[in-house]
């Protein structure tokens, strides 16, 4: 049976989270104001939260168009077949590629899906070659994202 982590949480724990994850350079001055905690507190509730995984990394979200990244694409790949060396070959070659900044295995039509990011719609191209060369890959069905509607990375901590 899966243990349910989240019970290991109070909401306490939950507040901060969601303080954190909106503003990850906020100080623990201003998070302790916020869960209405003192400083001490708060800030070893905070190594808690992180020294058990609950929060994984701390990053910028940087604006892709504003550097230059207008296309977005959506590509499937299909393996030609599900033995390691094609796997561990694809997943290698994803985990070292920039312009994919997403990758899920998935089940159905195809093995994967990956995003791609290009400049323009010629490097997305080249991009998409690239993954045509992956040894293994069979097949590729791409979709280009006409109009982003949504795009985020926090987690819904109701």
């Amino acid at each position: 049976m899966k243990e349910n982590t989240q019970a290991k949480l109070d909401d306490t724990d939950i507040a901060m989270l969601k303080h954190i994850q909106a503003e990850g350079r906020i100080s623990n001055s201003k998070l302790s104001e916020k869960v209405n905690l003192s400083e001490t507190p708060c800030w070893r509730r905070w190594k808690r939260l992180e020294e058990e995984g609950y929060i994984s990394e701390y990053s910028a979200v940087l604006n892709r168009k504003k550097l230059g990244f207008t296309m977005v694409g959506f590509t499937q790949v299909t393996l030609s077949s599900h033995e390691v060396e094609s796997t561990d070959a694809f997943e290698a070659f994803v985990a070292a590629t920039e312009w994919i900044p997403m990758c899920h295995c998935t089940a159905g039509g195809a093995d994967y899906i990956v995003q791609v990011i290009a400049r323009d719609l010629d490097e997305y191209y080249d991009r998409i070659h690239q993954l045509r060369r992956v040894k293994g890959v069979s097949a590729l069905h791409s979709s280009i994202s006409v109009k982003e509607i949504k795009s985020q990375q926090t987690l819904p901590l109701e």
